[in-house]
Protein backbone atom coordinates (compact mmCIF):
# COMPACT_ATOMS: atom_id res chain seq x y z
CA UNK A 1 0.00 0.00 0.00
CA UNK A 2 1.26 3.42 -1.03
CA UNK A 3 0.84 5.93 1.81
CA UNK A 4 2.59 9.49 2.89
CA UNK A 5 5.90 9.32 4.75
CA UNK A 6 4.77 10.09 8.49
CA UNK A 7 6.28 12.66 10.60
CA UNK A 8 7.96 9.25 12.58
CA UNK A 9 9.51 7.68 9.99
CA UNK A 10 13.01 6.80 10.38
CA UNK A 11 14.16 6.14 6.69
CA UNK A 12 15.82 9.22 4.85
CA UNK A 13 14.72 9.07 1.29
CA UNK A 14 16.09 10.99 -0.99
CA UNK A 15 15.98 9.09 -3.95
CA UNK A 16 12.82 7.19 -5.44
CA UNK A 17 11.79 4.84 -2.85
CA UNK A 18 8.29 3.09 -4.67
CA UNK A 19 7.06 2.25 -1.22
CA UNK A 20 7.44 5.71 0.23
CA UNK A 21 5.57 7.23 -2.57
CA UNK A 22 1.95 6.92 -3.72
CA UNK A 23 2.00 5.30 -6.99
CA UNK A 24 -0.42 4.04 -8.77
CA UNK A 25 1.36 3.07 -12.11
CA UNK A 26 4.80 1.58 -11.67
CA UNK A 27 7.17 2.11 -14.46
CA UNK A 28 6.50 -1.16 -15.95
CA UNK A 29 3.27 -0.12 -16.75
CA UNK A 30 1.36 -1.93 -14.18
CA UNK A 31 -2.06 -0.55 -12.70
CA UNK A 32 -1.16 -0.97 -8.99
CA UNK A 33 -4.29 -0.82 -6.84
CA UNK A 34 -4.65 1.89 -3.64
CA UNK A 35 -8.08 1.44 -1.47
CA UNK A 36 -7.30 5.09 -0.35
CA UNK A 37 -6.50 6.83 -3.73
CA UNK A 38 -8.80 4.57 -6.22
CA UNK A 39 -11.78 6.82 -5.89
CA UNK A 40 -10.04 10.24 -6.93
CA UNK A 41 -9.40 8.55 -10.39
CA UNK A 42 -12.17 6.06 -10.34
CA UNK A 43 -14.12 8.35 -13.44
CA UNK A 44 -10.75 8.41 -15.48
CA UNK A 45 -11.01 5.70 -18.48
CA UNK A 46 -8.73 4.43 -20.79
CA UNK A 47 -9.66 7.40 -23.24
CA UNK A 48 -8.95 9.56 -20.60
CA UNK A 49 -5.40 8.36 -19.98
CA UNK A 50 -4.95 8.67 -23.80
CA UNK A 51 -6.00 12.51 -23.63
CA UNK A 52 -3.22 12.58 -20.45
CA UNK A 53 -1.22 10.65 -22.56
CA UNK A 54 -1.51 12.89 -25.51
CA UNK A 55 -0.74 15.98 -22.91
CA UNK A 56 2.42 14.33 -21.81
CA UNK A 57 3.46 13.63 -25.64
CA UNK A 58 2.85 17.79 -26.62
CA UNK A 59 4.16 18.84 -23.42
CA UNK A 60 7.39 17.20 -24.06
CA UNK A 61 7.41 17.88 -27.71
CA UNK A 62 7.12 21.79 -27.37
CA UNK A 63 9.59 21.85 -24.76
CA UNK A 64 12.43 19.94 -27.05
CA UNK A 65 11.46 22.29 -29.77
CA UNK A 66 12.01 25.79 -27.27
CA UNK A 67 15.53 24.29 -26.44
CA UNK A 68 16.46 24.06 -30.17
CA UNK A 69 15.04 27.40 -30.68
CA UNK A 70 17.08 28.33 -27.70
CA UNK A 71 20.11 26.77 -29.22
CA UNK A 72 19.52 28.50 -32.54
CA UNK A 73 19.03 31.80 -31.18
CA UNK A 74 15.69 32.48 -31.45
CA UNK A 75 15.10 32.59 -27.59
CA UNK A 76 17.81 33.56 -24.92
CA UNK A 77 17.24 30.99 -22.43
CA UNK A 78 14.70 28.09 -21.72
CA UNK A 79 14.22 26.34 -18.64
CA UNK A 80 13.81 22.70 -19.78
CA UNK A 81 11.49 20.56 -17.78
CA UNK A 82 11.90 17.03 -19.60
CA UNK A 83 11.36 14.12 -16.92
CA UNK A 84 8.60 16.33 -14.81
CA UNK A 85 5.63 16.09 -17.26
CA UNK A 86 3.53 13.40 -15.36
CA UNK A 87 3.78 15.85 -12.34
CA UNK A 88 3.10 18.85 -14.32
CA UNK A 89 0.10 17.49 -16.24
CA UNK A 90 -1.34 15.46 -13.54
CA UNK A 91 -1.99 18.37 -11.19
CA UNK A 92 -2.74 21.23 -13.53
CA UNK A 93 -5.75 18.90 -15.27
CA UNK A 94 -7.22 17.88 -11.84
CA UNK A 95 -7.90 22.33 -11.71
CA UNK A 96 -11.01 24.16 -11.83
CA UNK A 97 -10.87 27.07 -14.53
CA UNK A 98 -11.56 29.43 -11.24
CA UNK A 99 -8.87 27.41 -9.62
CA UNK A 100 -5.39 30.01 -9.55
CA UNK A 101 -1.97 28.48 -10.63
CA UNK A 102 1.14 30.41 -8.96
CA UNK A 103 4.18 29.08 -10.79
CA UNK A 104 7.90 29.16 -11.22
CA UNK A 105 9.42 29.54 -14.19
CA UNK A 106 9.56 25.75 -15.18
CA UNK A 107 5.82 25.31 -15.39
CA UNK A 108 5.64 25.07 -19.52
CA UNK A 109 3.36 22.72 -18.67
CA UNK A 110 1.41 23.63 -16.69
CA UNK A 111 0.59 26.56 -18.84
CA UNK A 112 -0.04 24.57 -21.67
CA UNK A 113 -2.94 22.90 -19.67
CA UNK A 114 -4.12 26.23 -18.75
CA UNK A 115 -5.25 26.75 -22.35
CA UNK A 116 -2.52 29.88 -22.74
CA UNK A 117 -1.45 30.17 -26.20
CA UNK A 118 1.82 28.64 -27.92
CA UNK A 119 2.82 32.29 -28.64
CA UNK A 120 2.61 33.41 -25.32
CA UNK A 121 4.56 30.92 -23.81
CA UNK A 122 7.73 32.35 -25.82
CA UNK A 123 7.47 36.01 -25.34
CA UNK A 124 9.48 36.47 -22.00
CA UNK A 125 12.30 33.94 -22.91
CA UNK A 126 12.68 35.59 -26.19
CA UNK A 127 13.07 38.46 -24.61
CA UNK A 128 10.50 40.46 -26.48
CA UNK A 129 8.03 41.25 -22.89
CA UNK A 130 8.42 41.20 -19.05
CA UNK A 131 5.56 38.63 -18.51
CA UNK A 132 3.89 36.92 -21.86
CA UNK A 133 0.18 36.41 -20.91
CA UNK A 134 -3.14 37.98 -19.22
CA UNK A 135 -3.09 35.76 -15.76
CA UNK A 136 -7.12 36.38 -15.25
CA UNK A 137 -7.94 35.02 -18.58
CA UNK A 138 -6.64 31.62 -17.85
CA UNK A 139 -6.47 31.58 -14.33
CA UNK A 140 -2.54 31.01 -14.26
CA UNK A 141 0.29 33.87 -12.92
CA UNK A 142 3.10 34.88 -14.99
CA UNK A 143 5.97 32.96 -13.58
CA UNK A 144 8.14 33.98 -10.67
CA UNK A 145 11.66 34.37 -11.28
CA UNK A 146 12.55 34.70 -7.55
CA UNK A 147 12.61 31.50 -5.99
CA UNK A 148 9.67 30.56 -3.61
CA UNK A 149 7.87 34.41 -3.93
CA UNK A 150 4.87 32.82 -5.54
CA UNK A 151 3.87 30.33 -2.25
CA UNK A 152 3.28 33.89 -0.78
CA UNK A 153 1.07 34.95 -3.90
CA UNK A 154 -0.62 31.61 -3.85
CA UNK A 155 -1.64 32.39 0.20
CA UNK A 156 -2.85 35.18 -0.27
CA UNK A 157 -5.06 34.93 -2.85
CA UNK A 158 -6.34 31.70 -1.71
CA UNK A 159 -7.48 33.75 2.10
CA UNK A 160 -8.97 36.04 -0.83
CA UNK A 161 -11.08 33.39 -2.04
CA UNK A 162 -11.85 32.59 1.36
CA UNK A 163 -13.08 36.33 2.09
CA UNK A 164 -15.00 36.46 -1.06
CA UNK A 165 -17.08 32.91 -0.08
CA UNK A 166 -16.00 31.34 -3.31
CA UNK A 167 -14.12 27.43 -3.31
CA UNK A 168 -11.37 28.47 -5.67
CA UNK A 169 -8.28 26.89 -4.70
CA UNK A 170 -5.01 28.06 -5.24
CA UNK A 171 -1.77 26.04 -6.08
CA UNK A 172 2.13 26.79 -6.22
CA UNK A 173 4.63 25.23 -8.11
CA UNK A 174 8.27 25.56 -6.70
CA UNK A 175 11.07 23.31 -6.83
CA UNK A 176 12.65 21.56 -4.23
CA UNK A 177 15.47 23.80 -3.75
CA UNK A 178 12.76 26.37 -3.51
CA UNK A 179 12.10 24.61 0.02
CA UNK A 180 15.15 26.24 1.42
CA UNK A 181 13.49 29.68 1.38
CA UNK A 182 12.09 31.81 3.86
CA UNK A 183 9.31 32.85 1.99
CA UNK A 184 8.05 29.57 1.52
CA UNK A 185 8.07 28.58 5.35
CA UNK A 186 6.43 32.16 5.86
CA UNK A 187 3.53 30.89 3.16
CA UNK A 188 3.07 27.80 4.92
CA UNK A 189 2.63 29.62 8.55
CA UNK A 190 0.07 31.82 7.16
CA UNK A 191 -1.69 29.20 5.49
CA UNK A 192 -1.76 27.25 8.42
CA UNK A 193 -2.76 29.57 10.38
CA UNK A 194 -5.46 31.00 8.11
CA UNK A 195 -6.92 27.33 6.97
CA UNK A 196 -5.99 29.08 3.22
CA UNK A 197 -7.14 27.05 0.25
CA UNK A 198 -3.94 26.71 -1.38
CA UNK A 199 -2.22 23.35 -2.61
CA UNK A 200 2.21 23.85 -2.20
CA UNK A 201 2.98 21.52 -4.90
CA UNK A 202 6.64 20.83 -5.07
CA UNK A 203 8.24 19.09 -7.61
CA UNK A 204 11.28 17.63 -6.06
CA UNK A 205 13.48 16.89 -8.98
CA UNK A 206 16.36 16.62 -7.27
CA UNK A 207 18.74 19.36 -8.13
CA UNK A 208 18.73 23.00 -6.97
CA UNK A 209 20.55 23.99 -10.15
CA UNK A 210 23.76 21.62 -9.57
CA UNK A 211 23.23 20.62 -5.89
CA UNK A 212 21.90 17.80 -4.40
CA UNK A 213 18.81 17.27 -3.06
CA UNK A 214 20.67 15.33 -0.20
CA UNK A 215 22.43 18.54 0.67
CA UNK A 216 19.27 20.80 2.07
CA UNK A 217 17.21 17.73 3.55
CA UNK A 218 18.00 14.95 5.24
CA UNK A 219 14.68 13.64 5.72
CA UNK A 220 12.01 13.74 2.98
CA UNK A 221 10.66 17.04 2.03
CA UNK A 222 6.87 16.13 2.32
CA UNK A 223 8.10 16.03 6.52
CA UNK A 224 8.66 19.14 6.91
CA UNK A 225 5.06 20.64 5.98
CA UNK A 226 3.42 18.76 9.47
CA UNK A 227 5.54 20.89 11.42
CA UNK A 228 3.67 23.74 9.97
CA UNK A 229 0.40 21.59 10.99
CA UNK A 230 -0.19 21.44 6.62
CA UNK A 231 -0.91 17.89 6.04
CA UNK A 232 1.32 16.51 3.44
CA UNK A 233 1.78 13.69 0.93
CA UNK A 234 4.77 12.29 -1.48
CA UNK A 235 3.67 11.28 -4.61
CA UNK A 236 5.26 9.31 -7.60
CA UNK A 237 5.89 12.67 -10.07
CA UNK A 238 6.34 10.25 -12.84
CA UNK A 239 3.02 8.68 -12.55
CA UNK A 240 0.67 11.06 -13.72
CA UNK A 241 -2.64 8.95 -12.12
CA UNK A 242 -1.07 8.74 -8.87
CA UNK A 243 -0.40 12.96 -9.08
CA UNK A 244 -3.78 13.34 -10.19
CA UNK A 245 -5.14 11.52 -7.78
CA UNK A 246 -3.46 13.03 -4.83
CA UNK A 247 -4.32 16.77 -6.33
CA UNK A 248 -7.83 15.53 -6.38
CA UNK A 249 -7.62 14.97 -3.00
CA UNK A 250 -6.04 18.21 -1.93
CA UNK A 251 -8.69 20.34 -3.83
CA UNK A 252 -11.39 18.40 -2.20
CA UNK A 253 -9.62 18.90 1.27
CA UNK A 254 -9.49 23.02 0.40
CA UNK A 255 -13.21 23.37 -0.63
CA UNK A 256 -14.40 21.96 2.25
CA UNK A 257 -12.43 23.76 4.36
CA UNK A 258 -9.68 21.31 5.11
CA UNK A 259 -7.18 24.04 4.26
CA UNK A 260 -3.59 23.74 2.67
CA UNK A 261 -2.17 20.49 1.75
CA UNK A 262 1.94 20.13 0.87
CA UNK A 263 2.41 17.71 -2.23
CA UNK A 264 5.88 16.35 -2.85
CA UNK A 265 5.79 15.25 -6.18
CA UNK A 266 9.25 13.23 -6.68
CA UNK A 267 10.24 12.81 -10.15
CA UNK A 268 13.53 14.12 -11.84
CA UNK A 269 15.00 16.64 -13.73
CA UNK A 270 16.72 14.65 -16.92
CA UNK A 271 18.00 17.89 -19.06
CA UNK A 272 20.19 21.17 -17.31
CA UNK A 273 18.61 23.53 -15.05
CA UNK A 274 18.31 26.27 -18.02
CA UNK A 275 19.77 26.37 -21.40
CA UNK A 276 23.08 28.24 -19.98
CA UNK A 277 23.66 25.16 -17.21
CA UNK A 278 25.48 21.94 -18.50
CA UNK A 279 24.91 19.14 -16.09
CA UNK A 280 27.40 16.92 -17.08
CA UNK A 281 29.34 18.51 -14.70
CA UNK A 282 27.48 17.40 -11.76
CA UNK A 283 25.12 14.33 -12.83
CA UNK A 284 25.97 11.11 -12.52
CA UNK A 285 25.41 9.69 -15.89
CA UNK A 286 24.09 6.24 -14.14
CA UNK A 287 21.99 7.96 -11.86
CA UNK A 288 20.40 9.86 -14.81
CA UNK A 289 20.29 6.47 -16.73
CA UNK A 290 18.08 4.94 -13.68
CA UNK A 291 15.83 7.84 -13.70
CA UNK A 292 14.67 7.52 -17.28
CA UNK A 293 13.81 3.74 -16.92
CA UNK A 294 10.99 5.39 -15.28
CA UNK A 295 9.94 8.05 -18.11
CA UNK A 296 6.57 8.87 -17.41
CA UNK A 297 6.13 8.46 -21.01
CA UNK A 298 7.08 5.53 -21.32
CA UNK A 299 5.46 3.71 -18.24
CA UNK A 300 1.81 4.92 -20.02
CA UNK A 301 2.47 3.80 -23.15
CA UNK A 302 2.98 0.23 -21.78
CA UNK A 303 -0.09 0.40 -19.81
CA UNK A 304 -2.51 1.50 -22.79
CA UNK A 305 -0.77 0.12 -25.85
CA UNK A 306 -1.99 2.53 -27.88
CA UNK A 307 -2.40 1.19 -31.88
CA UNK A 308 -0.57 2.00 -34.43
CA UNK A 309 -2.63 4.78 -35.54
CA UNK A 310 -3.21 6.48 -32.14
CA UNK A 311 0.12 6.52 -31.54
CA UNK A 312 0.76 8.06 -35.02
CA UNK A 313 -1.94 10.28 -34.58
CA UNK A 314 -0.66 11.72 -31.77
CA UNK A 315 2.77 11.85 -32.81
CA UNK A 316 1.37 14.20 -35.73
CA UNK A 317 -0.22 16.40 -33.49
CA UNK A 318 2.83 16.46 -31.89
CA UNK A 319 5.01 17.98 -34.81
CA UNK A 320 1.99 20.26 -35.66
CA UNK A 321 2.22 22.16 -32.09
CA UNK A 322 5.73 22.55 -32.37
CA UNK A 323 5.84 23.48 -35.53
CA UNK A 324 3.11 25.89 -34.96
CA UNK A 325 5.23 27.11 -31.70
CA UNK A 326 8.80 27.48 -33.89
CA UNK A 327 6.55 29.55 -36.15
CA UNK A 328 4.68 31.80 -33.34
CA UNK A 329 7.99 32.14 -31.92
CA UNK A 330 9.63 33.48 -35.06
CA UNK A 331 7.14 35.60 -35.83
CA UNK A 332 7.22 37.72 -32.69
CA UNK A 333 7.93 41.58 -33.27
CA UNK A 334 10.25 43.09 -30.79
CA UNK A 335 8.41 45.78 -28.49
CA UNK A 336 8.39 49.81 -29.11
CA UNK A 337 11.52 50.98 -27.40
CA UNK A 338 9.12 53.39 -24.97
CA UNK A 339 6.77 50.24 -24.25
CA UNK A 340 9.53 49.54 -21.99
CA UNK A 341 7.54 52.20 -19.17
CA UNK A 342 3.90 50.87 -19.34
CA UNK A 343 1.81 49.08 -17.10
CA UNK A 344 4.43 49.72 -14.63
CA UNK A 345 2.66 51.67 -12.15
CA UNK A 346 -1.30 51.46 -12.29
CA UNK A 347 -1.50 55.19 -11.70
CA UNK A 348 0.72 57.47 -14.13
CA UNK A 349 3.19 59.98 -12.21
CA UNK A 350 5.88 62.53 -13.10
CA UNK A 351 8.91 60.40 -11.83
CA UNK A 352 8.28 58.07 -14.54
CA UNK A 353 6.72 59.99 -17.39
CA UNK A 354 10.44 61.88 -16.64
CA UNK A 355 12.29 58.66 -17.45
CA UNK A 356 10.27 58.21 -19.88
CA UNK A 357 10.55 61.95 -21.91
CA UNK A 358 15.03 61.28 -21.00
CA UNK A 359 14.59 57.93 -22.52
CA UNK A 360 12.64 59.35 -25.50
CA UNK A 361 15.29 62.21 -25.92
CA UNK A 362 18.06 59.36 -25.84
CA UNK A 363 16.95 57.58 -28.35
CA UNK A 364 16.65 60.73 -30.92
CA UNK A 365 19.81 61.05 -30.14
CA UNK A 366 20.63 57.88 -31.15
CA UNK A 367 19.06 58.78 -34.60
CA UNK A 368 20.37 61.91 -35.69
Amino acid sequence: MSTAVSAKAPKVALEFESNDLVQLLDPDGRRLADSHYDPFVADITDDRLTALYEDLVLVRRIDTEAVALQRQGELALWPPLLGQEAAQVGSARALRKDDFVFSSYRESGVAFCRGIELVDLARAWRGTSASGWDPYAVGMATPAVIIGAQTLHATGYALGCVKDGVDSVAIAYFGDGATSQGDVNEAMVFAATFHAPVIFFCQNNQWAISEPVSLQAVRPIADRAPGFGIPSVRVDGNDVLAVTAVTREALERARSGGGATFIEAVTYRMGPHTTSDDPSRYVDPLQREEWAGKDPLARLEKYLQLSEDEAARIAARADEVANDFRTACKSIQDPEPLSLFDNVYATPHSGLARQRSRYAAYLEGLES
